[in-house]
């Protein structure tokens, strides 16, 4: 025990690099790593206070589905809005998608949810069919609002009813927390 613990004070540094350089360089083991770190690090997000709120006013946005059925944006003004740009090459995507998976299982039937990928459809069909998610996959056809240009990913937006941005969240977090079904309950009343 005592050449482990000499071996190991003596050659710490190059254990740790060695650990390092493999983590960071082997994709089967990389990817799970930041998913797991962007899963332990993922916080509510929050709600940007009313003064800052910025409203939709384009709603001029053309999506499609998996079927390549066409949908308008405009379809969905005077509706509670979760619209999350996202992929499957993504490691805080991919860590947040169980949350959002769950907050869709909540409350699919009153909020519209806009899950818009940025990849090839059948990657994002094989990634859904691998994890078993069921959330709406959309596509988009023309260029999102303005105020919805996702320069990062992933990015999540809730929008009132009333069209305002009432939370904008980059990178990953924890969608399905107490705080969100409660911004998410206000909205709804």
């Amino acid at each position: 025990m005592k050449k482990v613990i000499a071996f190991y004070k003596k050659h710490n540094n190059f254990i740790f690099f060695t650990l390092l350089a493999i983590i960071l360089f082997v994709p089967q083991i990389r990817m799970p790593v930041q998913v797991f770190l962007n899963r332990v690090f993922s916080f509510s997000p929050s709600e940007i206070s009313e003064e800052k709120r910025e409203i939709i006013k384009d709603w001029d946005w053309t999506l499609y589905d998996e079927n390549q059925r066409i949908i308008k944006f405009s379809n969905f003004k005077d509706k509670v809005i979760l619209i999350n740009f996202w992929a499957t090459w993504c490691p805080p995507c991919i860590a947040e998608f169980p949350e959002l998976q769950s907050l869709y299982d909540s409350y699919n039937s009153e909020v519209v949810f806009l899950f818009v990928a940025q990849d090839q459809s059948k990657k994002v069909e094989n990634f859904m069919n691998k994890k078993g998610y069921s959330v709406p996959i959309y596509y988009s056809k023309s260029a999102p609002p303005v105020l919805l240009n996702a320069s990062a990913l992933p990015s999540t937006y809730l929008i009132s009813p009333s069209g305002e941005i009432v939370i904008q969240k980059t990178g990953s977090a924890n969608w399905n927390s107490k705080k969100v079904h409660a911004t998410i309950d206000a909205l709804l009343r």
